[in-house]
């Protein structure tokens, strides 16, 4: 009893908030001066941020114990999962491939191709409950999701913890809001590109990244008119923006799905959103449905100019042809964008990975 009440108070402790609490301590974010704060409805506090850690790697929001969130999104491979789609409890086979959590809290959109998809809270509902396809598999079963989190004497603390003006319950709101926390606190802006462009470290790319940069931003390749900015997306809000952009494009990937299918409209089946292309190099295989196991066979495929055009692709992807040297230049870039960092902050790890921490 000893122990246990000594792991209470620590949970308590960590995250910064006692029950009943009027002023809880909100998260640090750590970000770099040059990034925009995001445009959230509401301050994170630590408290919501810790419990959603929890939550988002516990087998146990799944029918067999099989499945977390981090299932699907790797914290080593920046909230990505290397490969292509990832079937089901029931084995269901996935249809999309898993997007990366990072940075989050600037996307005003969510998903491939919904563009309705646009709060975390509510996004947390498809993977647990979703019937096509099954992923978690807990349709119908949410009060036996809340019971086994009441009976692990760690949660009880943490919710009230994080929810004191809900009492500390533990309910589809509640849950559904700290795993929203804990995904729009996954955020980094340390790449060696970052240094190199915004921190004044001249040497933190190489010479062969440079020249891959300014193939980049030409118009030879008009790589960044869907992935410009802070975030080289064009999916992008935040304070200082009146309204949020949102970018669906049809890169000749498919020829069907995308945000067609939710809109109606057929002039925008193939269309998908445009992800960032931050941490690509943790984030194999590419592409809505992860077809392209290589940044080298994206390369190509853009070379080509898309693999299934239709009357709607895309008029940025007019083809182009790249010398060895420049294709090794551009990945050189690409590679540049990745923050390292985020694969192993333990703020995000997985906190069963101690043994004394498992259910």
């Amino acid at each position: 009893m000893i122990r246990l009440a000594a792991l209470l108070v620590a949970a308590l402790f960590l995250c910064g908030s006692w029950p009943g609490t009027a002023t809880p301590r909100l998260w640090e974010w750590r970000l770099p001066a040059w990034v925009p704060p995001p445009a959230l409805e509401r301050p994170l506090s630590t408290a919501e941020v810790e419990l959603g850690r929890w939550l988002f790697h516990d087998t146990r929001l799944s029918r067999d114990g099989s499945m977390s969130c981090a299932t699907c999104h790797e914290q080593a491979r920046a909230f990505t999962v290397n490969r292509a789609t990832v079937p089901g409890v029931d084995g269901s086979p996935g249809i999309k491939n898993p997007m990366s959590l990072v940075n989050l809290a600037w996307a005003p959109v969510l998903t491939w191709a919904n563009p309705a998809q646009t709060s975390l809270e509510s996004q947390a509902l498809i993977p647990l409950f979703s019937d096509h396809p099954v992923e978690m598999g807990m349709s119908g079963r949410e009060a036996e999701i809340f019971a086994r989190l009441a009976a692990d004497p760690r949660y009880p603390p943490m919710f009230m913890a994080a929810f004191p003006e809900r009492d500390g319950a533990i309910s589809l709101e509640t849950l559904t809001r700290a795993l929203a926390a804990f995904q729009r606190a996954i955020a980094g802006f340390d790449s060696p590109y970052d240094r190199y462009r915004w921190g004044g470290q001249r040497n933190a790319i190489s010479a062969s990244a440079r020249r891959g940069e300014r193939l980049f931003f030409g118009e030879r390749l008009e790589c960044y008119h869907c992935h410009g900015g802070f975030l080289f997306s064009d999916n992008v809000m935040h304070r200082n923006l009146i309204a949020p952009e949102m970018g669906f494009h049809d890169t000749g990937v498919a020829r069907q799905g995308g945000i067609g299918e939710h809109t109606g409209n057929a002039a925008q089946l193939g269309s998908f959103r445009t992800p960032s292309l931050r941490n690509i190099a943790l984030t194999a295989p590419y592409m809505h449905d992860g077809s392209m196991a290589t940044l080298d066979e994206v390369l190509s495929h853009y070379e080509r100019g898309g693999r299934q055009r239709g009357p709607y692709t895309s008029p940025l992807l007019a083809g182009f042809r790249l010398t060895p040297q420049e294709r090794r230049d551009l990945i050189a870039f690409l590679e540049s964008l990745t923050d390292r960092t985020i694969s192993s902050d333990a703020r995000f790890s997985n906190p069963f990975m101690n043994k004394e921490a498992r259910p």
